[in-house]
Formats: C-alpha cells, sequence, structure tokens
C-alpha cells in the first residue's frame, strides 16, 4: 500500500503533521484493503468451484453445485461489508467529545435523570477505557444535575456517542411522589467534538470575561476567591461558565475549551445545512430539540424513536450497557448513507 510505504518514509516521520494525516488515512484505508484481499480468495475459489462443475464426476459436480450456492452468498455478504467500508469516514470520529446534560421539564425528577444519564455515559466510558472529567455542574441536593458539563477522551469517542444528541424523555415514578403516579420529564444532552485551535479561531477582543465567587460543594475556600469564570463570546452570544477548580486559570482554560466546541458544533451544523437532503436519509437530525428516546421504566423499555428500535433492559443500560444501542444505531446509520 502506498500509503505505508510513505508512512515508512524518514521525511514523512519527522513532519509530525503529515505523518497524523497519512496515520488517519491509513486506519480507513487498512480494513478494506484486508477485506478486499479476502474478496479476491473468494472469487478465485468460486472461479475454481465453478471448472468442478463441468467435473466427469457426478459426486464432485453434487458437491461443487452445493458448495456454489454457499460460495455465492458469502459473495454478498463481502459486497455489502465492502460497500460499507468505503462510506468515508466522519472527519470527527477521532475528535475527544465534551457532553453538557441540561434538565428539562420535570423539575426534580428530571434532575435525577439527568444524574442518571451522567452515571450511564460515565460507566460506558469506563467500560471503553475511556477518560472523563467534569467541567462544570449544577448539582441538586437529591442527588441529580440541574447541569452537567464533562469532557471524555478516547478512541472514537465521536463516533460512539454522537448519536445521543436530543431530548432524553423518561418515564417513572419519581421517588418524591406519594401517590405512585408515573410522570414524564425530559434531559437533553448535546454533544460536541473537542475543537482544537486550528478548527475555530478565537478572537481576544471578541470575548467578556468575568469572575465570580462560586457557589455550591466545594468548601470554605471555594466561596471566598472569584474563582469562577463566565466568557461570552460577543459575536455568537454563547456563554460558558466553569466554578468545579478551585484555580481561575484552570476553570478559564476549560471554559475556553468549552466555547472552541460550540463554535465548532456551530461550523458543523452550518455545513449540515447545506446538505439537509442527505441528513434525512441519516440517523436523526442531530438537533438539540429532536425527541430521540424514552426511558419507560413500568415497562423495562428504553426505544430510540430515530429507528424504531427498543430494547428490554433498563437497569443493565443505565450501568453503562449501551453497546446494543449504540451498534444498532450506528448500523442503520451506514446503511442509510450507504443508500445515498
Amino acid at each position: 500500500m502506498e500509503v505505508e510505504k510513505q508512512i515508512g518514509d524518514s521525511s514523512v516521520i519527522s513532519n509530525h503533521d503529515k505523518y497524523m494525516d497519512l496515520a488517519k488515512e491509513h486506519s480507513y484505508l487498512a480494513p478494506i484493503s484486508k477485506k478486499y484481499i479476502q474478496y479476491l480468495k473468494l472469487i478465485n475459489d468460486i472461479n475454481g468451484n465453478n471448472e468442478l462443475k463441468n467435473s466427469e464426476d457426478p459426486q464432485i459436480r453434487q458437491m461443487a453445485v452445493e458448495e456454489s450456492e454457499e460460495l455465492e452468498k458469502l459473495k454478498t455478504v463481502m459486497e455489502n461489508e465492502i460497500k460499507i467500508l468505503l462510506i468515508p469516514p466522519d472527519p470527527n470520529d477521532d475528535k475527544n467529545i465534551i457532553v453538557e446534560i441540561r434538565a428539562g421539564t420535570g423539575g426534580e425528577e428530571a434532575a435525577l435523570f439527568g444524574g442518571d444519564l451522567f452515571r450511564m455515559y460515565s460507566r460506558f466510558a469506563e467500560k471503553k477505557g475511556w477518560k472523563y472529567e467534569i467541567i462544570d455542574s449544577n448539582p441538586t441536593g437529591l442527588g441529580g444535575f440541574k447541569e452537567i458539563i464533562f469532557e471524555i477522551n478516547g478512541e472514537k469517542t465521536w463516533k460512539f456517542f454522537k448519536f445521543e444528541r436530543g431530548i432524553h424523555r423518561v418515564q417513572r415514578v419519581p421517588e418524591t411522589e406519594a401517590s405512585g403516579r408515573v410522570h414524564t420529564s425530559a434531559v437533553s444532552v448535546a454533544v460536541l467534538p473537542e475543537a482544537e485551535e486550528v478548527d475555530v479561531e478565537i478572537k481576544s477582543e471578541d470575548l467578556r470575561v468575568d469572575t465570580y465567587r462560586a457557589s455550591g460543594a466545594g468548601g470554605q475556600h471555594i466561596n471566598k476567591t472569584d474563582s469562577a469564570i463566565r466568557i461570552t463570546h460577543l459575536p455568537t452570544g454563547i456563554v460558558v461558565s466553569c466554578q468545579d477548580e478551585r484555580s481561575q486559570i484552570k476553570n478559564r482554560a476549560k471554559a475556553m475549551k468549552v466555547l472552541r466546541a460550540k463554535l465548532y458544533e456551530q461550523k458543523i451544523i452550518e455545513k449540515e445545512k447545506q446538505i439537509a437532503d442527505e441528513r434525512k436519509q441519516q440517523v436523526g437530525s442531530g438537533d438539540r430539540s429532536e425527541k430521540i428516546r424514552t426511558y419507560n421504566f413500568p415497562q423495562n423499555r428504553i426505544t430510540d424513536h430515530r429507528i424504531g428500535f427498543s430494547v428490554y433492559n433498563i437497569n443493565e443500560v443505565l450501568e453503562g450497557h449501551l453497546d446494543e444501542l449504540v451498534a444498532k444505531l450506528i448500523e442503520e446509520d451506514a446503511a442509510a448513507r450507504l443508500k445515498d
């Protein structure tokens, strides 16, 4: 493979940016190359088997006919696999992500479910060997979150999380409900690919930075210094804040990371609007106002409305066993893109 030769070139190895670009291209092409070699071998087997159909020995002819059917089935499967591999990868697949969970309708129950979703995502990350860190949070007294923002670092995090964007609805009897009546609450989830400085240009004159005294958990120190940071991006009106660190510098760095991600998300949305017809064929729009999933506790059911798929192991999923749901979403998206 030509890409492999270039990666081994000393001049490329010394050029970090070029080496990383070629490494990404290699990671895309290598599975295609491997599958194509297997496909060529299969075609060779089919041709050899077809010759045996003309054998003078009736038993050999019969065996060749029977094997021909299996080989043709395998050929169809392999051709579909190659087509899926040829779909251009999402350029953000390798990026780390920032996740925002916000309680919506439902008051304290929505905040509690926001806490459930944070636990689900953090445990899913742990199972994948990814690292997560809280950037900012607004906890409630009962253990939920009105809002929590955290980052996840690991291989292909965007690929596995990008379909979580939207409204998550929960139907269950709240802990605060004495009559045992089922309530419906909602939580919004935003997933942002982490942006580098080269992805988004932020001018210092476009920022208003305010400091204030943090509130909430953190001991006495957190309430005695103006360590919390609020950054307003004047051209867009986007406001981000961070107060989880005692250091003003660290809070500012985290807030800037979220701001870059939000501005990068805007660029993605603008690009996606340009290919709206294509998006209609894909899984969901990524719109934060789109109801994507319902968690129905009385029925032990989770339904993803975009693909009409349900699982009946709600407690396991909330403990981080998201693989079945995520795999189905990736599969359906690939099939839709293949049609395009």
